[in-house]
């Protein structure tokens, strides 16, 4: 789809604690759209949200939030009501994914590999461990690793955990606690219908946290990863099953762990990521690059699927009053 000259506003930042991420993932979107002569309307997201982009009155909304409420269907229902059309996935879509345990029962019972756990509250934590050690926890509807614990057998959360002891259950009164999964840690990018390739994420420090993704030099990214050809089409496989049964729009990004001394049984799908990153370390525009397109052709592949996706849903709307 070629894409007209359009006026897109580019909605980044907002309160939650992936803001800075979001803040440098909108400014590259903007750039790339008026490198290829659109308009672009940058709006920092705030409670009046609603008011900028009335006044605006753009063709497209670019949404370049991360984590509530930008990415859990806040926003997306505020626009569906006042008509605006917008990249990335819908309301239910989007409700669905950034909640760990709701993405489970979504995919699950359709064969989708996920690891087992439970939901815990923080104050059984401190009287027993929910699962055997080494378990991790989470909390259930935070994305970039916000907030994740691995609780070893020799670690210094202590055992039961200590109350006083830092970690997520100091913010968070309802945890996912999952076993831990030994292995490599994994990544798939989607792109419109195409699981693109297969990053295997090396972080310098302990795991995968915040730092390690957004930080240069923390984590070394190979991409394609190294891993045999049935595991690599089994990530790609999940990756573009995820996103078809979640109903994701634009992009999605499947994370996994692969325990590699289990072959393809030792896969386990974490996570679907709605509104995966765009700043110069993000593992979408790198994917893509992978596969010959350029970050500018990503931007606007995004936005010509948007506009797709609305042309597609406008018989539906005849005879809803303005």
């Amino acid at each position: 789809m070629t894409l007209p000259k359009l006026h897109v506003a580019v909605l980044m930042g907002g309160w939650s604690s992936e803001r800075p991420v979001s803040l440098m993932s909108g400014e590259g979107v903007a750039k790339a759209l008026e490198a290829r002569g659109h308009r672009v309307t940058r709006i920092d997201m705030g409670r009046d949200v609603a008011l900028k982009l009335a006044e605006a009155a753009p063709d497209v909304v670019f949404n370049a939030l991360h984590g509530a409420p930008g990415e859990d269907g806040t926003v997306q229902g505020l626009m569906d009501l006042m008509g605006l059309t917008y990249t990335h996935s819908g309301l239910a879509t989007s409700v669905i994914a950034i909640d760990k345990e709701l993405t489970k029962q979504a995919l699950v019972p359709h064969g989708i590999p996920m690891p087992g756990g439970r939901m815990v509250h923080r104050d059984e934590l401190f009287e027993r461990d929910p699962l055997p050690r080494p378990y991790v926890l989470k909390p259930v509807n935070e994305g970039s690793s916000v907030g994740v614990a691995i609780v070893t057998e020799g670690g210094n959360y202590g055992n039961p955990i200590g109350r006083d002891v830092a970690g997520p259950w100091q913010r968070f009164e309802t945890l996912l606690a999952e076993p831990f999964i030994r292995g490599k840690e994994l990544t798939t990018a989607v792109i419109g219908d195409r699981a693109l390739t297969t990053t295997e994420l090396k972080p310098k420090s302990e795991f995968y946290d915040f730092d390690a993704k957004y930080t240069d030099g923390m984590t070394d990214h190979i991409c394609p990863a190294e891993i045999p050809d049935a595991v690599m089409e089994a990530c790609k496989d999940i990756a573009l099953r995820a996103h078809r049964l979640l109903g994701c729009k634009g992009t999605s990004r499947s994370d996994f762990r692969w325990d590699d001394e289990r072959g393809v049984e030792g896969l386990f799908l974490l996570e679907v990521n709605t509104q995966p990153g765009m700043t110069p370390l993000s593992l979408v525009p790198e994917q893509a690059r992978h596969c010959g397109m350029s970050y500018e052709d990503l931007v606007e592949a995004i936005v010509a699927e948007a506009l797709a996706d609305a042309a597609a849903r406008a018989p539906q709307a005849e005879g809803v009053p303005a």
